[in-house]
């Protein structure tokens, strides 16, 4: 990206978050997401940063964006007239799923739904072998029937997912060609080049999503890029991918199905940011909107990633009860905790929050816009820890009555509890929701959570850090400047990036070096010549991994592999980097048993420049409040009167204790009891406890 203005947008579920900068300058803007026609939030705030920075939007340079279109329309199965071309035989493999019950001893288990229904699944009689040999011959006289089945039902999107097209994509390729002759309108997905990886379930079930979104987000995109040029932005627009990098439009057109869990992936790079400039080694990012909580282990200064994850999970949120995507992802939890999740009773009289929200139509109660169910922020309001009246720097004015009406009638009355215990209970269900899922994701992880930092954004987070830090242990965390529009921030601070994937069975004892590079170099040229698009001369880097296991497990975990590994592979070295990843997550190798290599991926990035190292302040000094008002403390169970501080009057090296609140436009930092908070150089308020080690 060149100098000049960039505007990082990100939808979200509540919020759009709208963020202009340009070297020490940033504008940043929330308004509330226009689900009906997405784009009018992120041009109407374009529109507006614009007009606050006193710049044209022509002089923006870059436009660089994240949204959950893809992740809304296949929750809530909104996408395209999609049929699936598969392998005579495997018509149900997506039905069936992998025959695991995520629920072993549910009697009830309800598995979520295919994506394509079975009228709509179509086969042929051909097959490819499991080393990529051709057993059974494609024959155009039956694929000429298929595409006039296709032709008669009126599809509008095709997925071909044929079985181990991963090694040999012939087959699908040569549907592709007769497809595109024949129907010409037609989007056309293959699944040996949306997710070339072994697993049949898996990948047919991803190319499924991205052939379903594919037609409404070329659509979506193509309104946004009309708008903006409507506005005079000349600027290129990239899309920030789920591995944590930006695309051009084209590869987000081709390859939609990368863009889900963009914004969350936004918000990591955010974190592993602010962890280099401050020199942390294990951070816990912590990212809370209006929708979703989003948690993210980092180690130093890299996301840990992924190559398969979920969406639309049918079991609040239980592992299995999703869709699998097998595409490059950040590895993070998500669970259904943001300012507008509701909270409800259940059958047996406890509080419940989430996964329902409330959205920005109608939103919580309390922003009087119809809502009549209590949410997280009517909780989070009757607590004091939001001003009615500076509620999205005054964009949006709260209702206290209408928070406690809603609270006391669904939740108060059935429990006979006053507005505030209520509203406390709510906060703690949450709490506690989004400590089991970090709590969990650390153990997966072999981790203690307890030796990391938390960096806390969104516009929800830094008002329930403290409390989350108390329930894990956590003795510091750190709210960045900006942290209510971190996502979009993140998207600023990102590589364009895209990465290859490769499922080639290997055991270590026919691992042959120049067998090995080659194969490599293959994947490293490819994931080039993606990100050569968007960056024709820049310098770019190449990452690498591998997924191992030994043999008769049924799963692999990642080898990072280092530079010298792409050039001179080794199998001693990648032996050794598989035992040492093996023991960091199991505690011990599994002697007398063959290793194999079952995954290969190596991701292209631009080089980014080094950041800056973050001083600490030369002096403290306790910080002047401006007001003060009444907040709930949850270790006393009672009122208390804190001290209320605007961030923006705040200098580095300012100390404020708590009880506590500081204030800015998109979101506030709650400090109880206990802890402390410092105003650092570069703008970040870090909160420690006093007292170490303690949990609730």
């Amino acid at each position: 990206m060149h100098d000049g203005w960039h505007v990082g947008a990100d939808i979200g579920g509540t919020f759009t978050d709208i963020v202009l900068e340009r070297g020490g300058t940033r504008h940043s803007l929330k308004l509330l997401t226009t689900h009906g026609a997405p784009e009018e939030a992120v041009l109407n705030g374009i529109s507006q940063v614009c007009a606050a920075a006193r710049i044209n939007p022509g002089e923006i340079s870059t436009v660089i964006h994240g949204t959950t279109l893809a992740t809304n329309a296949l929750i809530e199965r909104r996408g395209a007239k999609t049929a699936l071309i598969t392998t005579k035989g495997f018509r149900d493999v997506i039905e069936m799923r992998t025959e695991s019950r995520f629920e072993q001893y549910d009697l009830n288990l309800v598995l979520p739904e295919p994506l394509i229904e079975r009228q709509d699944r179509l086969v042929l009689d051909e097959r490819v072998g499991a080393q990529g040999q051709i057993l059974k011959p494609l024959q155009t006289r039956e694929l000429a029937g298929i595409i006039e089945t296709l032709r008669g039902g009126a599809y509008t999107s095709i997925a071909v997912g044929f079985l181990h097209a991963y090694l040999n994509d012939a087959h699908e390729q040569a549907a592709k060609a007769a497809i595109q002759t024949a129907l010409p309108d037609v989007a056309i997905s293959l699944s040996s080049e949306v997710s070339p990886q072994m697993r049949e379930y898996e990948r047919f079930n991803t190319v499924c999503a991205n052939a379903y979104v594919k037609p409404l987000m070329a659509a979506y995109l193509a309104r946004l890029e009309a708008g903006a040029k409507a506005l005079g932005i000349s600027a290129q627009i990239f899309l920030m991918h789920s591995g944590g990098g930006i695309l051009g439009l084209e590869t987000a057109r081709e390859f939609p199905v990368r863009l889900v869990e963009s914004g969350p992936a936004g918000g990591a790079i955010f974190a592993a940011d602010l962890a280099a400039r401050h020199g942390l080694k294990r951070v816990l990012s912590y990212d809370m909107g209006g929708t979703t909580a989003k948690i993210c282990l980092i180690k130093d200064q890299a996301p840990k990633t992924a190559r398969v994850f979920e969406v639309a999970r049918t079991y609040r949120f239980k592992k299995g009860s999703g869709m699998p995507i097998s595409i490059p992802v950040i590895d993070m939890v998500e669970i259904g905790a943001g300012g507008g999740s509701i909270a409800h009773i259940d059958d047996l009289g406890q509080i419940r929050v989430g996964p329902q929200s409330a959205g920005s139509e109608p939103g919580p109660a309390c922003y009087q816009r119809g809502g009549t169910l209590p949410a997280v922020t009517d909780a989070d309001l009757l607590l004091g820890k939001l001003d009615p009246d500076d509620f999205a720097g005054g964009s949006i004015s709260l209702s206290t009555q209408k928070a406690e009406t809603a609270i006391i009638e669904q939740i108060g009355a059935k429990l006979t509890l006053p507005a505030t215990a209520a509203a406390f209970g709510i906060g703690e269900v949450v709490d506690e929701n989004m400590a089991n899922a970090a709590r969990m994701h650390g153990v997966e992880n072999g981790e203690d959570l307890a030796n990391y930092t938390m960096i806390a954004f969104g516009g929800a987070a830094p008002i329930h850090a403290a409390r989350l830090c108390q329930k894990l242990g956590i003795n510091r965390f750190i709210v960045p400047p900006g942290a209510g529009v971190g996502s979009a921030i993140g998207f600023l601070r990102a590589p364009i990036s895209f990465e290859t994937t490769r499922s080639v069975y290997l055991k270590m004892s026919e691992f042959r070096g120049q067998a090995v590079k080659s194969l490599l170099d293959e994947l490293q040229s490819e994931a080039t010549a993606f990100v050569r698009q968007c960056a024709p001369n820049a310098a770019i880097q190449s990452d690498a991994r591998v997924y191992m296991r030994y043999i008769g497990q049924g799963w692999e975990i990642p080898v990072e592999l280092t530079a010298e590994d792409l050039t001179a592979p080794v199998a001693g070295q990648f032996q050794a980097r598989f035992e040492a990843a093996y023991t960091q997550l199991f505690g011990r190798i599994v002697h007398g048993l063959e290793i194999e290599i079952t995954g290969w991926a190596v991701k292209a990035s631009t080089i980014l420049p080094a950041v800056p190292g973050i001083a600490a302040p030369s002096n403290e000094q306790t910080a002047a409040s401006s007001a003060s008002r009444a907040l709930f403390d949850p270790t006393g169970q009672t009122m208390v009167e804190a001290a209320v501080y605007g961030r923006d009057a705040l200098r580095a090296g300012d100390t404020m204790r708590g009880p506590a609140i500081i204030t800015e436009a998109e979101t506030s930092i709650i400090i109880p009891n206990g802890f402390a908070a410092t105003m650092l150089m570069d703008g970040s308020v870090s909160v420690s406890r006093a007292t170490q080690g303690e949990r609730p």
